[in-house]
């Protein structure tokens, strides 16, 4: 746990840079571009994005257990797999460049709107130097690669290249950001692994972990393309302005969502080594505990924006404030999200195929939920804002039922309860909505300056005194007494 602790705590850090990076991106993208380029780039992305993702062959969790479990070289088992990852990538970077169709279904895109092609192969070798790193419980290079790096890249680069080329200025941010983000986490892990002396590649090898990494492949590329489809479904039933909207509320939905990469990467490498001797009742203590962490930080945060949201997507600029029913909707997700995100990160390496199953029923499901929501807008006769507000409802309600599903498959698995529901989540919302709500009557200028603070603020004090047990504060322990490791114990026993 306390490892557990020391690495969110590192990441959470990061949470707070990249927080502060994105704010400027996300006043450049919408004052200077506007919301239709938005859009068009909004769409690029879903695209290239789950390329890269599928290309990564689930190496982002799936790394972990491949060292934990082999005894040979790992810096020779990373380079294999960045071998396929750059290979995988490098195919669909130069399809989608002669096929640009999916990238940019409304057919507006100049050659330099096209090179977003060339983020596929950074992105995927990105993810599996990372997932090295947290190995090896290095996660201050994901944050400077992700926290600060990347997005200080892209909104920097974004106002330049606006004076040099407004129409793809910000896809050729985005592609300089993430080679950034690369060289970032290349420098770190050549430090910490070295050259591979000795290795050469064998092809039949290559196609091994290609087959066995497909499921988890496949669950990260769904898991991923949740936050995803409903934007690609968007894009086909309403106009690139009603698209680039959706995509400013999702920019601030994804805010508390990063929480959970706080601990992704060390929650991965704890779980496998607990798995390696059977230690079933330290996971799903690690499980519920992280699980309560993600869910208390996110609700306090979706609460701060979410209630002066009409303000938080002002910032883009007028057009965008139509999103903010949408907004109210995202954010309301990723907190019912968080029990099936920390679920899953012990049912990819205990029930890989069942996970899959789940989560391509929660996708199908989705998407069902969207199209429909399309299709009533359309009927009732109501405007696009309408759309990506039944976008946004129908990805709630997908991820709702995927967090009771995965807790209680896990739960049957594990023999041991899987909850982190707390009743003082309740407790803490409801006088910081009541303070939300005061700050509403006020002028805008205050309710964004004063209000969200005033909103953490007094959800933290609650949570904080009610909520959070000795068990939840070692998360805010600067020094950890040294623990024996849980799976180690496990053996006294």
């Amino acid at each position: 746990m306390a490892t557990l602790a020391q690495g969110g705590r590192t990441n959470f850090f990061g949470f707070l840079l990249r927080l502060a990076a994105r704010l400027p991106f996300i006043f450049i993208a919408g004052r200077l571009y506007g919301a239709e380029k938005l859009g068009v780039f909004a769409s690029a992305l879903v695209v290239a994005e789950l390329a890269a993702m599928m290309c990564s062959l689930g190496e982002k969790r799936g790394l972990a257990q491949r060292l934990s479990d082999s005894d040979a070289d790992q810096t020779h088992l990373v380079f294999d797999g960045l071998l396929i990852a750059l290979v995988l990538s490098s195919v669909a970077a130069a399809f989608f460049w002669f096929v640009p169709f999916p990238l940019f279904p409304s057919g507006d895109a100049t050659w330099l709107d096209r090179m977003v092609v060339l983020a596929i192969p950074a992105f995927a070798l990105t993810e599996i130097v990372l997932a090295a790193q947290a190995y090896r419980y290095d996660i201050a290079t994901t944050v400077r690669a992700r926290a600060v790096v990347e997005p200080w890249t892209i909104s920097i680069l974004a106002g330049v290249l606006w004076f040099v080329s407004p129409q793809s200025g910000l896809i050729l941010a985005y592609v300089a950001s993430v080679y950034a983000g690369l060289a970032t986490g290349l420098v770190a892990f050549i430090r910490t692994y070295g050259l591979p002396h000795g290795w050469h590649p064998n092809p039949r090898d290559m196609v091994r972990l290609a087959t066995r990494a497909l499921p988890l492949a496949t669950a990260d590329a769904i898991e991923w393309g949740t936050r995803r489809i409903d934007l690609f479904i968007l894009g086909l039933f309403a106009a690139p302005q009603a698209v680039g909207i959706y995509y400013g509320a999702q920019q601030v939905a994804s805010l508390p969502q990063k929480l959970k990469t706080s601990f992704e990467p060390i929650l991965g490498p704890v779980i496998t080594r607990n798995l390696k001797h059977k230690n079933y009742g330290a996971i799903a203590r690690q499980v519920c505990q992280v699980g309560f962490w993600i869910t208390a930080a996110q609700a306090g945060i979706a609460l701060a924006l979410g209630i002066p949201g009409e303000g938080v997507m002002g910032l883009f600029g007028p057009t965008f404030v139509g999103g903010t029913g949408a907004l109210a909707f995202l954010l309301a997700a990723e907190v019912v999200a968080a029990t099936a995100v920390v679920s899953e990160a012990a049912l990819i390496y205990v029930a890989r195929a069942r996970n899959l199953s789940i989560s391509v029923l929660t996708i199908v499901l989705q998407a069902m939920l969207t199209v429909f929501a399309m299709l009533l807008v359309d009927r009732l006769g109501l405007n696009d804002n309408f759309k990506a507000a039944g976008a946004a409802l129908s990805l709630m309600l997908a991820l709702g039922l995927a967090s009771l599903v995965k807790s209680r498959v896990l739960a049957r698995i594990l023999q041991e309860p899987i909850n982190n529901w707390r009743w003082a989540l309740v407790y803490a919302a409801a006088p910081a909505a009541a303070v939300g709500w005061l700050f509403t009557r006020l002028p805008e200028w205050t309710e964004l300056a004063f209000g969200i603070p005033a909103i953490l603020g007094v959800y933290g004090w609650v949570i904080w005194q009610f909520g959070f047990g000795p068990e939840d504060r070692v998360l805010f322990r600067r020094k950890l007494e040294p623990a024996e490791p849980e799976a180690d114990r496990s053996d006294d026993k």
